[in-house]
């Protein structure tokens, strides 16, 4: 009896160990989703001259200055909305939906979304 105590104690501690590895990266990867959300959730609006003028080079500064600026405009709301998710879900580390994560990162990329997935 005392033998299967001993061995169910050192299983138990066995399988918590990847858990406490793991665990230090947590503050950080929390803190960036925060940030990350709350840049997105601000700087939405940039969205649409960045997508205006993406739009422009590749199809001409008419097309840029109508088709960019809705698109822009379904850019701002995605960006400005996923924020105010990385926000709200802060204490879970996913990676963000936007891509790039940043709107001054590649600014000339358009916008792109993607799943969450765990960090």
């Amino acid at each position: 009896m005392k033998k299967t105590i001993q061995i169910l104690i050192i299983l138990v501690t066995l399988s918590l160990l990847p858990n406490v590895a793991l665990a230090h990266n947590y503050p950080t990867k929390v803190g960036e989703k925060l940030g990350n959300g709350i840049a997105n959730a601000v700087t939405g609006v940039v969205e649409i001259p960045k997508t205006m003028i993406i739009t422009g080079r590749r199809h001409g500064a008419t097309y840029g200055m109508t088709a960019g600026f809705f698109t822009g405009l379904f850019h701002t709301v995605g960006r400005s909305v996923t924020g105010a998710l990385d926000i709200a879900t802060f204490l879970i580390p996913t990676t963000p939906i936007v891509k790039p994560n940043y709107i001054w990162d590649n600014f000339d990329r358009e916008t792109t979304y993607t799943a969450w997935q765990m960090r």
